[in-house]
């Protein structure tokens, strides 16, 4: 009976595997976000502990929009560790493929946005427990199941984690499965800056599809011209460059032609997570619109990036990357009103 209960279980785990549309791989952290806003975190007298990381909150979103998604990444055998796990439980994320460790704690981010609009934040993570995701630990057969691999950038900040996640990559070409990027740069976490913008630029030629922020474009390409940045990037890149601009949309690059999509005015409460929210909601669409990812084309791009930034708005309307993350009928029902 003990064995036939161990290869049910294995049965069980197979067609869980088989189910994910999307596994994100990254960091799973807390953020603690500030009791008052506007306040360096010098001066803030209180912080509210909240889920965070970024390819996690993609998980997330892509989870209350009704995908079915799954997050590979490691987290400490401690209480925040344990909160992390049973927010993915909540929210229907798998967790088949999130290791847990006694090397080292599950890491910690305090942010706080001041008066002049500057983030200040500080991370507690050396090592975190992300950073000690090992090569082997990458599930070959459950990527291989998936539609679409997302990854970020702090994954690549220690060489093990570096590996599982270059592992991954090579896994997802070639099985065929989709791979996008959201590099979420943090400077601060790495002793030379150099070293990440080299290892990024020889990843966009790697990766389906990229997205970025105004900053990283500039830090990428070199020069302050948004439009002549990203175009230098669209050169290097193997598939659309998405660009989020905040409440002023996105533009993209695909196939050398430049495009601008405005955004949405809603009342912003707390901007951590937009960008998550954004690409939850575009890799959703996309998926929704798309029977053949191969062929990514303005027929299934516009109308998946008009709901990014539908659903990137609604995400800065409460405190938390993920708490005001929208269900698909909400977002829909967002655009019929705009």
């Amino acid at each position: 009976m003990k064995e036939l209960s161990l290869n049910f279980s294995s049965f069980l785990i197979i067609i869980i595997a088989v189910m994910v549309d999307i596994f994100t791989l990254g960091e799973a952290i807390i953020d603690f976000v500030p009791t008052e806003s506007g306040l360096s975190l010098a001066n803030v007298p209180g912080f509210y502990k909240r889920f965070g990381g970024a390819p996690a909150n993609v998980a997330m979103g892509l989870a209350k929009l009704g995908r079915d998604a799954g997050f590979i990444g490691k987290v400490g055998k401690d209480s925040f560790g344990d909160f992390l796990k049973n927010e993915f439980l909540k929210a229907g994320v798998s967790v088949d493929q999130l290791r847990r460790t006694e090397n080292a704690n599950t890491a910690l981010a305090f942010v706080s946005l001041t008066e002049e609009g500057d983030r200040d934040f500080i991370f507690y993570r050396d090592p975190g427990a992300d950073e000690l995701l090992k090569p082997e630990e990458i599930n070959e057969r459950a990527l291989s199941e998936a539609r679409i691999f997302h990854f970020g950038s702090l994954s690549l900040t220690k060489e093990e984690s570096r590996r599982a996640t270059k592992r991954a990559i090579r896994i997802s070409h070639n099985e065929g499965v989709k791979v996008t990027m959201d590099p979420n740069i943090r400077l601060n976490l790495w002793d030379d800056p150099s070293q990440i913008k080299e290892l990024l630029l020889s990843l966009l030629g790697k990766v389906d599809i990229v997205k970025l922020s105004e900053e990283e474009v500039k830090f990428l390409s070199g020069t302050e011209d948004l439009q002549a940045g990203t175009s230098k990037l669209g050169e290097l890149s193997s598939g659309p460059v998405l660009v989020t601009l905040g409440d002023q949309g996105c533009i993209f690059n695909y196939k050398g032609k430049i495009e601008k999509l405005e955004g949405y005015e809603v009342e912003v409460k707390d901007t951590t997570g937009a960008g998550d929210g954004f690409m939850a909601g575009f890799i959703h669409r996309l998926l929704e619109n798309s029977e053949n990812l191969s062929d990514i084309g303005s027929r299934n791009l516009l109308p998946a990036l008009r709901f990014g930034n539908a659903t990137g708005a609604l995400t800065t309307t409460d405190y938390g990357a993920t708490s005001a993350f929208p269900t698909s009928t909400e977002v829909e029902n967002f655009l019929k009103q705009r």
